[in-house]
């Protein structure tokens, strides 16, 4: 057991809202805080997000509290409720240290502290995972009682999320999931930006990005090795070995900081640029990026010598990524693929820094000159894209990656508009993603040891390798590349040292992957091999995400901009057998454009536990498939007609194509 107290611990869980004041909260510097966000709220708005803060606490707390929450409010734009953050350390533990009724509960228990956890979170204190604002919970009481309803509840109970807030525990039964949550779901006229400053600010809201607000974060693991499949297959698109040639990008916060070692893994030179500090520390520190370098003299010489040498190397730019693609030009050196993975789902909110600005200027300008603020963003953009556009010329192949690059810069008037396409440049689902894997059902797929032991971890790779070679000498050639990428990635995850947290792993999996083996981890947990496993997914995946500009991107037949598919899919898994289920507005390209579903499930090794899984993972993948099908996606037809000679029991709508020449 680990050294700490485990009865101080199970306290800290089932305790929840203290019945007295704790002591007074001291702002921690070092600590890498959320921005203070813009002022929305008239002064009978800001009355009433008081009340609604108040209403956690008993009567006689609210004298002392009233001030300090308005202070909150006042100084960072929400209420935290500082004063209650749990002074015991918050990570994932073994499933058995947490007080419960329920496994099932305490699975869950132990992804949320993943989420929070300081290595993982990237503003803990304001209960945000990453993104900027991909929050957990709005305040801290909502976490105390949460952690205190899990710790209650039993398996004929489902706890109900509402946005952060627990509505409460209702009655249910064990093949009921245990935790139904919603994050952000507005009506559509009140789904603009700024609605969401407003709500949130009101604490009635909360944007739950994909998987913050659905505690199934595994930290930037979970986006390396999309990132590594994306970049290698941008290589092959254009005909490029990666050695030698450089990738261009920026963001090392939450989920972007995983490039620079997708980077590595595929073996480029990547430059990665970032504005903020402590990312950038934290980053180098955890072993992500090899070097950092803060002058552009100093950037355009060593990426130079790595062309040279065609070495293997991740360097984090400190600074703004404008200036990197200008001086690359300038200094004749030549990008391969480029790209962008700033928080522009979030750009008037510390999600894009603009150029010729310090970090901690426009820090102070996107909460005391919000419409100033605005305008730098919108001109630096600009500037981003004609710098872009320079090195496009010359034969760099650009994509946006998925955080709303290409239309925060139309909005802004940027040179962005295509000829024969909306914008200049594809998404990289579009190109990538969507016809390579996606059609094809092959998506993040994630488990967490809930033993929290490294050995557990190291045997469920094992595992999940025999499994996907057994299954690569039957597939059928269309997908060999990648059940091959799947497993080169999978025999070198150990080696790249890619956990950060929880004790867990991803790899892109079809539909049969996916059942064949999570069965195995159940087998094995039965024989007594392993303990518990969670299993999960990326919300951006094959059926879970209905965004235009991202995941279903590559959808042509006019029905990019409906969610059938998004909400069908967490209705499916809820009576599939998942564990916990989640429904959100706003993932990675903003709130009010795309609406996006997660789940989890923890398996024990029982027979009820493998009829849930294959139940539900079969119809997590197809149903998107099935989806992709219809909107004429080739890719797609051929992977549903393999479903369906699998599975005789499902039978999916088949679209018959129209001959062009009849337009003739």
């Amino acid at each position: 057991m680990e050294d700490f107290d485990l009865v101080r611990f199970r306290e800290s869980i089932t305790t929840g809202i203290p019945t007295e004041l704790p002591d007074p909260y001291v702002y921690e510097e070092t600590v890498n805080h959320a921005p203070k966000r813009k002022a929305t709220l008239d002064e009978e708005e800001v009355k009433l997000a008081l009340q609604n803060a108040l209403r956690y606490f008993e009567p006689r707390h609210h004298e002392v509290l009233l001030p300090e929450f308005k202070e909150e409010l006042e100084k960072y734009g929400r209420i935290y409720m500082y004063r209650f953050m749990p002074k015991e350390e918050i990570k994932a533990r073994d499933i058995d240290y947490y007080p419960a009724k329920s496994k099932q509960a305490a699975g869950i228990m132990l992804m949320i502290q993943n989420n929070l956890d300081h290595a993982v979170a990237q503003h803990p204190h304001e209960l945000i995972t990453y993104g900027g604002n991909g929050a957990v919970f709005q305040n801290w009481a909502q976490y105390l009682l949460t952690m205190k309803y899990l710790s209650e509840m039993t398996d004929e109970q489902t706890l109900v999320m509402y946005s952060g807030h627990p509505m409460g525990l209702f009655p249910s039964h064990k093949n009921a999931p245990r935790c139904v949550v919603t994050n952000g779901m507005m009506i559509p006229n009140y789904s603009k930006p700024d609605d969401w400053e407003r709500f949130n600010a009101l604490g009635v809201t909360q944007y739950g990005q994909m998987t913050a607000g659905s505690y199934m974060y595994i930290g930037p693991q979970g986006i390396v090795h999309g990132t590594t499949i994306t970049v290698l297959n941008a290589f092959r698109k254009i005909g490029k070995s990666p050695r030698g040639n450089v990738f261009v990008t920026s963001g090392l916060g939450g989920m972007s900081g995983a490039q620079p070692k997708a980077g590595n893994i595929a073996g480029c030179i990547t430059v990665c640029a970032e504005m903020n500090p402590k990312a950038v520390k934290t980053r180098h520190d955890q072993g992500w990026v090899d070097e950092v370098i803060e002058t552009r003299e100093n950037l355009v010489r060593r990426v130079k010598t790595a062309q040279e040498n065609k070495e293997v190397v991740s360097i984090a730019f400190l600074g703004n990524v404008v200036h990197v693609w200008e001086s690359l030009y300038d200094n004749g050196i030549e990008i391969a693929i480029g790209s962008d993975q700033t928080s522009l789902h979030n750009p008037w909110a510390g999600g894009y820094y603009p150029v010729d600005l310090t970090f901690e200027q426009s820090n102070e300008m996107m909460s005391e000159d919000p419409i100033q603020f605005k305008k730098e963003v919108q001109r630096s953009l600009k500037r981003h894209v004609a710098a872009i556009n320079r090195h496009t010329d010359k034969g760099t192949y650009f994509f946006d990656y998925g955080n709303a690059f290409l239309l925060e810069s139309s909005r802004a008037g940027a040179d962005i508009e295509g000829e024969d396409r909306e914008f200049r440049y594809p998404s990289y689902v579009q190109d990538i993603m969507g016809p390579m894997c996606f059609d094809y059902g092959f998506g993040p797929f994630r488990w967490v040891c809930a033993s929290g032991k490294v050995e557990d971890l190291e045997k469920t790779d094992a595992i999940a390798t025999e499994v996907l070679q057994r299954l690569s000498q039957d597939a059928p050639e269309r997908i060999q590349q990648q059940m091959q990428d799947n497993i080169t990635w999978i025999k070198g995850a150990q080696e790249n040292k890619l956990v950060v947290g929880s004790q867990a792993r991803i790899l892109y999996a079809d539909a049969l992957g996916r059942m064949e083996i999570a069965k195995a981890f159940n087998d094995a947990i039965a024989q007594g091999e392993i303990g518990h496993v969670i299993l999960g997914r990326d919300h951006h995946d094959v059926s879970g995400t209905d965004s235009p500009y991202r995941e279903t991107s590559n959808i042509y037949d006019g029905s990019r901009f409906t969610a059938d598919m998004a909400i069908q899919n967490v209705i499916g898994d809820s009576f599939r057998g998942a564990t916990w289920i989640s429904i959100h507005n706003g993932g990675g390209v903003g709130w009010g454009e795309v609406v996006n579903g997660g789940f989890g499930m923890v398996i024990d090794g029982s027979k009820e536990a493998e009829e849930r899984l294959t139940s539900m993972l079969h119809w997590d993948v197809n149903n998107g498939i099935a989806r992709r099908n219809w909107a004429r996606n080739e890719n797609a037809t051929f992977a549903i007609k393999r479903a369906m000679e699998l599975d005789p029991n499902l039978k999916v709508t088949l679209p018959h194509v129209v001959d062009e020449n009849l337009w003739n």
